[in-house]
């Protein structure tokens, strides 16, 4: 697993790992009656999964119809505890040539958080690891066992789209 990976990533991974292995354990069961109370068991476990996917992504209650949690709530949280803003070399929309650099504000980490929660997993990923962390393309493909030209497309996506809800915050 990536180390600049936060625990909710981590979780959806898990989550979604382990919701696969049991459609595949679903898929091979026969037609006896024993087989078919398995198969409803492991039905319940996949929607009961999903239900946590979904939660862990959204940060609202899916069962909950008027829920006030905000979107991507948890990864915002997260990516805020993340000690990322320095090693993003950000420079604020204020800073003049010549200026001294200064910290963030937290509306402006705040900001960008939800601009990163946005992204998915894998665009997240190789985005920080190319920006933050400062890895090739190549170093990228070894740590997340991804071609090159994957991992390529990734961060150009991640970049559009960080673009626009940057274009979007500043309207």
């Amino acid at each position: 697993m990536v180390r600049d990976m936060n625990w909710v990533d981590s979780f959806i991974e898990e989550y979604t790992e382990g919701r696969k292995i049991l459609k595949e354990k679903r898929e091979a069961l026969g037609n006896t009656e024993l087989d078919k109370t398995d198969r409803t068991q492991i039905n319940s476990m996949i929607e009961e999964m999903s239900v946590v996917i979904e939660w862990l992504k959204s940060g609202k209650d899916p069962y909950e119809l008027r829920g006030k949690d905000k979107r991507s709530a948890y990864q915002k949280r997260a990516l805020l505890n993340m000690d990322l803003f320095p090693s993003l070399d950000i420079i604020p929309a204020s800073f003049n040539e010549g200026e001294n650099s200064r910290e963030l504000t937290e509306t402006e980490k705040e900001f960008i958080a939800n601009v990163l929660a946005e992204l998915s997993l894998r665009e997240r990923q190789c985005y920080l690891l190319h920006y933050a962390n400062r890895r090739s393309f190549e170093e990228i493909a070894i740590e997340l066992g991804l071609r090159k030209a994957t991992v390529q497309s990734y961060i150009i996506r991640a970049r559009e789209k960080v673009k626009d809800k940057i274009s979007e915050g500043t309207k």
